[in-house]
Formats: structure tokens, sequence, C-alpha cells
């Protein structure tokens, strides 16, 4: 059975239309930021497009940063998936099965255990 429902932007002129509104709200902001007198409290602020300026540096800035970070952050695909044997040891393991076998008990409590 094939799903016939279209959605908003399966249709590529949607898409166009979008487009062409975000650029005509930038084109409104850029004249804006021409027109519109701004109280700043230093005096770069009051540079032409200071601020599309100062937030592509910071998109540039936080890119590189979070590539930099992958390489000691990231891991392994099967990082959860497949435990090596160093990192479960036998005392663990029963211990873990000691404290199931307890809690399946009905009737017993043991504060202390």
């Amino acid at each position: 059975m094939k799903n016939d429902k279209k959605y908003l932007f399966d249709n590529p002129d949607n898409i166009k239309r979008l487009l062409h509104i975000l650029y005509a709200c930038c084109a409104i902001l850029v004249v804006l930021d021409l027109v519109i007198h701004r109280h700043t409290m230093h005096e770069w602020e009051k540079l032409w497009f200071f601020y599309p300026i100062y937030g592509f540096i910071g998109c540039v800035v936080l890119v590189i940063v979070a590539t930099w970070m992958r390489t000691f952050l990231m891991r392994s695909e099967d990082y959860y998936d497949n435990p090596t044997e160093t990192d479960v040891d036998d005392d663990s393991l029963n211990n873990n099965t000691l404290n199931n076998d307890m809690l399946n008990k009905k009737g017993e409590h043991h504060v202390d255990d």
C-alpha cells in the first residue's frame, strides 16, 4: 500500500515560495538596519552590518569548536552494543544476581541489605 498523502514541502513551488519570503525578510531587515537608529554601547556596534557579521563569525567558530570536540568525544558505532570482557567483572555479575534473587523473593524485606 502506497502512501499518497501530500505534505506542504513535497511541492517544489512551496519551497521556492518559502525561500522568497525568507529573502524578502532579510532584505527588509537590511533596509531597517540602515534606517533605524540604534542605541549602542560600543563604537564597533555602529558599523554597518555589524550584527550579521558577528553572527556569521560566531557560527563559524561554533562549527570549528564542535569539529574539534568531536575528535575526543566521538565513540565507536557499537559503543553501547557490545560490552568487552574488561568492562564486566565476575564480582559485579555475582552481586547483580544476588540482588535480583533478593528482589524476586516476596514477603522478605531487608532494609540493611
